[in-house]
């Protein structure tokens, strides 16, 4: 299903060259003047795009930008990225060829630059190698704020949604 963007955000999306992977989504609440930086980490891409959102992207903007949750009062800037960039709706079955050439490079680029990092890719993900990496990757930023959702944002609600993440 497609949703609309929250209001007063503007947002911008990576694609490759094909259009079958979406690599980042970037969305900027424009009331703000200033604020931090948050990466997300979903587990791959549904339809949202710079025009529309879906079901998670929505809620993540709701949450993040309207409920001012804490710990997210001073963010104005979202970068989601997903541990594989193959654009699917249903039934997702992460292989190495739904990862995406640039997709690596890219998620290690939204944590480098992002004031904390939020891992939204649901208690169910079973891609163990993919977590990995990410893990990996964060190692590199050990003072850096790291949060995870209870479920994923599909299924979320705003009353103790968000908790801190470790691995």
């Amino acid at each position: 299903m497609i949703y609309k963007h929250i209001p007063d955000v503007l947002v911008k999306a990576k694609f490759s060259d094909c259009k079958k992977f979406r690599y980042q989504l970037t969305i900027e609440n424009t009331v703000k003047t200033s604020g931090n930086t948050l990466c997300v980490i979903m587990q791959n891409p549904s339809v949202a795009n710079a025009k529309f959102a879906d079901k998670s992207v929505q809620f993540l903007e709701k949450l993040i930008f309207e409920k001012e949750v804490e710990p997210f009062r001073n963010v104005k800037t979202i970068l989601v990225v997903n541990l594989f960039a193959y654009i699917q709706t249903n039934s997702f079955l992460g292989s190495p060829d739904k990862i995406g050439k640039e997709n690596d490079s890219l998620i290690r680029h939204a944590i480098k630059i992002s004031d904390m990092v939020l891992i939204a890719w649901g208690k169910t993900n079973s891609y163990s190698e993919r977590r990995n990496v990410i893990h990996a990757i964060l190692k590199n930023y050990p003072k850096k704020r790291l949060l995870k959702t209870r479920v994923h944002p599909s299924r979320g609600t705003y009353k103790d949604f968000i908790e801190p993440y470790s691995f």
